[in-house]
């Protein structure tokens, strides 16, 4: 017993110290063309000299179900040379007898891609011995001269874990927004070996299913499965969020999200773990997760009702005071900060503007989605000229209205920015300069010279005349006809 402890320990130590002298050799191996209504196709791959450290999913197969995966190691010292192989097996069992086409496929092992042409499989009637059986074995019961038939037999673990859809807030205001999460939770005592399958596949139909119809979304694009500790009710807990997304409604009523499903690679594992080969078997296990409602309410009365942004919100400015000559230009940036849906956010709203020189403002806006909320900032950088001296105060000239979803009230974001013009006033020279329009460009076009009254007097008087006689002679025609 000793000599084959040590046996196994030399093996191992072998295994760290040369398994990066060899390079990888991966190989696709399909099962048979033809096979019984009772057997099993198979898809393998071997890689030499490596361990699988990760694997894409195995192609589907049309009129086959996945049976599960199997997986083994061999290894072999000879002339005090290692090589070793990993293999991994996909199941197949057919669902109806015909002939399918098992199309060209890639799959990534350990980040390299391998190819397969595919071919066609045809399933016939059932036949008297499964020569493709999905035993397990051990491949050092053979070396060691062990029952070749004998089986492995697998057991499913109690499970500690369950699948939740979340919402931050179950009551809100039109345009406020919602947080919705999709989460995978495991205990920390859980012993039952999980794996994710095929998430994204998962996810398009479940979005479909969720997503309102009648909202904004800010989606936070988790493209990447992360573990996060978390700790509910006094216990720990590890969440892979799978999907988030920020919604913000358009109309009041009630927005109901309908329950899902949850599929889970769950594995059984071997009732008698053997030190080589396959110990645990691919299964699968579906969680329920409830839906929610939130529920939409109207925004209190006011004029400007329809047209306000709904949020928390911050005024950012470039400047407190500012000294500037009149008629000089200054740039002013008016910065709407703090959580909502940044991408509806508008102009504020110009108040005496005649005081004030100005123009189209030019936009900026970032947005960032974290930590289960939307915020960001949106500027406007206005240029600015004043050609009366004095001091100006921006409050009396901008101002941004919003529904505060803290205090559940209208809000205002004045300027503080103050503006110390100095210099003489410039205000006719504007005036000269602005171009007046309309009736007086007519003004240096038109003809200086006087005109004579009396001969427009006579002009008028002998086309009157012209006139009368015609429709006298018209009268004297139709009389001599008669």
């Amino acid at each position: 017993m000793k000599i084959t402890k040590i046996f196994f320990s030399l093996v191992f130590i072998w295994t760290a110290v040369f398994s990066n002298s060899f390079a990888q050799e991966v190989k696709i191996e399909l099962g048979p063309d033809e096979i019984g209504f009772n057997e099993t196709f198979s898809i393998k791959i071997t890689i030499s000299d490596e361990k699988i450290k990760s694997y894409d999913s195995f192609p589907e197969i049309p009129g086959f179900q996945k049976q599960g995966i199997s997986q083994s190691s061999s290894m072999n010292v000879i002339n005090g040379q290692m090589s070793s192989t990993n293999s991994i097996v996909q199941y197949y069992k057919p669902a109806k007898k015909g002939t399918f086409k098992l199309p060209n496929f890639t799959i990534q092992i350990n980040g390299e891609a391998v190819s397969s042409p595919g071919k066609a499989i045809t399933v016939v009637e059932p036949s008297q011995s499964k020569s493709n059986s999905q035993k397990s074995t051990d491949p050092f019961d053979e070396f060691f001269g062990r029952n070749k038939s004998e089986d492995q037999e697998f057991v499913e673990l109690d499970d500690e874990a369950f699948f939740a859809m979340s919402v931050d807030k179950d009551s809100i205001y039109i345009g406020e927004g919602f947080n919705v999460s999709l989460a995978f939770y495991m205990s920390e005592n859980n012993q039952a070996p999980f794996d994710f399958y095929e998430p994204s596949k998962q996810l398009e139909a479940i979005v479909k299913k969720i997503k309102p119809t009648n909202a904004w979304e800010e989606n936070f694009n988790i493209t990447n499965i992360q573990a996060e500790r978390v700790t509910i009710d006094g216990k720990n807990w590890t969440r892979f969020k799978v999907y988030e997304s920020t919604f913000y409604p358009f109309n009041e009523g009630a927005i109901k999200l309908p329950s899902i499903n949850w599929e889970m690679i769950k594995y059984k594992v071997a009732k008698n773990p053997s030190f080589f080969g396959s110990n645990r078997q691919e299964d699968f296990k579906t969680f329920h997760a409830p839906g929610k409602s939130v529920f939409v309410k109207a925004l209190p009365p006011h004029p400007l009702r329809n047209e306000v942004s709904v949020g928390n919100y911050r005024l950012r400015e470039n400047f407190e005071t500012k000294k500037v000559e009149t008629g000089e230009g200054l740039t002013y940036t008016f910065g709407i900060s703090g959580e909502g849906n940044i991408n509806t956010i508008k102009p504020p709203r110009k108040i005496n503007i005649q005081k004030l020189n100005t123009y189209d403002p030019n936009e900026r806006q970032q947005v960032n989605r974290g930590r289960g909320q939307v915020s960001g900032i949106k500027q406007y950088e206005y240029y600015i000229t004043v050609n009366e001296p004095g001091e100006v105060r921006l409050r009396d000239h901008f101002e941004w209205i919003y529904f505060n979803t803290e205090k559940e009230t209208y809000d205002t974001l004045r300027p503080q920015a103050v503006l110390d013009v100095v210099g003489e006033s410039k205000i006719n020279q504007s005036i000269s300069s602005t171009r007046l329009g309309g009736i007086y460009d007519l003004i240096e076009l038109a003809d200086n010279n006087l005109l004579n009254q009396r001969f427009k007097y006579y002009f008028s008087a002998f086309i009157n005349l012209l006139l009368i006689g015609a429709v006298i002679l018209l009268l004297v025609m139709i009389i001599k006809r008669k």
